[in-house]
């Protein structure tokens, strides 16, 4: 297996509110961990409620008894809800912030992934196919079919979230179990690049005859070339 991360403040931004971690290594009880996290806030608290949220989960997989995948990603994903709150609630200049967030980790069986908000997770073989649903308000709108997919992505109200790390007290994430073949791909990914580049682009940059390292950088450069309006984060496995 093979992997590599990347994060990349775009070319509108005059910060990075993403951060990622990625690790073939194991992570207490799970054989590895990649993480995206895409943050919101103020000035600076986005970029604070990220890496807090990804720095508590990985701290709570390191000390998890659990042995189940999904047990030990819901309490990572509870802990990093958390830890978002109670800083918010201690600085002021932090009120409102929150986070999304896309974990995963690939056993022997399956890679298992747990999702907060409209960070995707794709997985890639012939085809690309979008694993994770995002919690947006367009997204609902495509859902009870108010609205085509088509126009999702330029929607006006393409950011507005309905489930984030550390906005509410209570968090639910989705969780999903995926089977796997060797030589397919994971794409993990804020929508830094998703709004910029079509799903038939990243799935030509991914399936490329190249490292996952330059597929990676590809497609960050891909998305800084269409207007690089957002942060872009992207994590390639090969399995």
């Amino acid at each position: 297996m093979k992997a590599f991360a990347e994060t990349n403040i775009g070319i509108k931004r005059s910060s990075n509110q993403d951060y990622v971690f990625e690790t073939l290594k194991s992570v207490g009880k799970l054989p590895n961990l990649f993480i995206v996290a895409d943050g919101m806030g103020g000035h600076k608290a986005g970029e604070i409620a990220s890496k807090s949220a990804v720095e508590a989960a990985v701290k709570k997989i390191k000390s998890s008894k659990e042995k189940d995948p999904f047990s030990i990603m819901q309490e990572a994903v509870e802990k990093a809800n958390e830890a978002v709150v109670e800083k918010a609630v201690k600085d002021e200049g932090c009120e409102g912030m929150g986070t999304t967030m896309v974990m995963a980790t690939i056993t022997e069986k399956a890679v298992y992934i747990a999702n907060v908000g409209d960070s995707r997770l794709y997985f890639i073989d012939d085809e690309i196919h979008q694993i994770t649903r995002d919690h947006s308000y367009v997204e609902e709108m495509v859902s009870l079919g108010e609205i085509p997919k088509e126009e999702a992505r330029n929607h006006e109200k393409k950011n507005i979230i309905t489930r984030a790390i550390g906005v509410e007290q209570e968090i639910l994430a989705d969780y999903f179990e995926v089977q796997y073949k060797k030589g397919d791909y994971i794409l993990m990914c804020s929508d830094g690049l998703t709004n910029m580049i079509e799903d038939d682009k990243i799935k030509e940059i991914v399936l490329s005859n190249t490292s996952v390292d330059d597929k990676t950088h590809a497609l960050i450069n891909a998305a800084n070339e269409n207007g690089g309006k957002d942060n872009i984060s992207v994590v390639i496995v090969e399995i």
